[in-house]
């Protein structure tokens, strides 16, 4: 509906009024709001004061041509939001001084209205209330998407840094080392999934979301985690030891087994050496048939020492090369030493008869020489175990 004479008079008179409403905006009406102080001079005499006057205007020239509302006309608005998203203003002070601005504007309209104009005074706050949601609205979508784009760039950054630092690419001093709050002692973790689904992208990033939030919550905010579907490596930038339910914690919240290696790093500069231990524990926990759980390097100190590789490594993998083709004797051994070797427990572990499981032995020592009745039989076993895992 056309607006009245009697109104679109009443908006005029503000016209002259807009440098100074603007000005009023930037430095008094806004200032009562928390935070708006501490902005730079330039920032409100320029910006700030400069998009409250395009507001006004845009208010004014609304009234002449109810159709303004055309694409485009909330562009300075969508700009501005997105300058105070990259400068870190929080959002809720952005939008109360669009909101606030509205209330200043209502005063002015209220301030030069004359008795017996109530009726253009409702027309003209009419269209300010219904203009109002619509610039709220582009003002809160740019806003959100330029934070979501940076914090996605921040993220970015962050996982590069750590993956050269776990790798070591980044070296000592590194300046970006203190973005990281890692000047210290830390802790590393590699975590393994036992046997993980394929599963889709959105399935896995929602298991992925579920295992940084047990990670946040046991050592909390700063943890600094390269994840994947298998797995993944972790830096806790401070000198602690994770929780002994660590990795029930983390089962639980990823719906499969996990097994979790910890190391500490003495310092920044220790942190890729005790990745790669880290990474090697769990390897070795795996090829000996361990159980998912928390290893240290103390709980695997021989079998880590057997699989270093030298001159000998390769003549010790071969011991196993006869029954290589034989999957189930190789599961067999492996169970049979994860279970100090107890017959009976290997048999439950694989739902074998105990007999069994002896027929299995005896091919193993048969075709390869190995006695696994002397504890030198057990070593090379054990090493040959380890060294062919690490080729693998």
């Amino acid at each position: 509906m056309p607006l009245s004479p009697e109104a679109r008079s009443l908006a005029a008179r503000c016209e002259p009024r807009v440098n100074e409403l603007a000005r009023r905006m930037a430095r008094e009406s806004f200032e009562e709001l928390p935070g708006y102080a501490d902005l730079p001079d330039d920032v409100k005499d320029l910006e700030i004061a400069a998009t409250a006057r395009h507001g006004v205007r845009l208010f004014l020239r609304r009234v002449s041509d109810p159709d303004l509302d055309r694409p485009g006309s909330n562009r300075l608005f969508r700009e501005r939001a997105a300058q105070r998203a990259e400068e870190g203003m929080p959002l809720h002070l952005l939008l109360r001084t669009h909101t606030l601005g509205v209330y200043v504007l209502w005063q002015a309209l209220r301030d030069v209205a004359r008795p017996g104009e109530e009726s253009a005074l409702i027309e003209l706050v009419d269209i300010l209330l219904q203009s109002h949601p619509t610039i709220v609205g582009a003002v809160t979508e740019t806003y959100l998407d330029e934070r979501s784009a940076l914090e996605a760039e921040q993220r970015a950054q962050q996982r590069s840094l750590v993956r050269g630092l776990l790798d070591g690419m980044v070296p000592p001093g590194h300046v970006l080392l203190d973005q990281l709050r890692l000047e210290g002692p830390a802790l590393v973790l590699a975590l393994g999934l036992d046997s993980p689904p394929l599963e889709g992208p959105v399935a896995v990033r929602r298991r992925l979301r579920r295992v940084q939030t047990v990670l946040d919550r046991a050592f909390g905010a700063g943890v600094l985690a390269l994840l994947d579907g298998d797995g993944g490596r972790v830096i806790v930038p401070e000198d602690c030891a994770p929780p002994d339910d660590l990795p029930q914690r983390l089962s639980k919240a990823g719906g499969l087994h996990v097994r979790v290696a910890a190391v500490r790093a003495d310092g920044p500069e220790h942190i890729t050496d005790a990745a790669r231990t880290a990474t090697e524990i769990l390897r070795i926990t795996r090829a000996c048939g361990l159980p998912p759980g928390l290893h240290r390097l103390d709980d695997v100190l021989l079998e880590y020492h057997l699989s270093r590789r030298n001159e000998s490594s390769h003549r010790i993998a071969a011991l196993l090369d006869p029954v290589a083709e034989r999957p189930a004797l190789l599961e067999t051994l492996r169970t049979h030493l994860a279970h100090q070797q107890d017959r009976r427990s290997t048999a439950a572990a694989l739902a074998l008869h105990p007999n069994t499981v002896d027929n299995r032995l005896a091919k193993i020592a048969e075709q390869t020489g190995i006695d696994l009745s002397s504890p030198r039989g057990t070593a090379l076993a054990i090493a040959a175990l380890l060294l062919r895992d690490s080729e693998l």
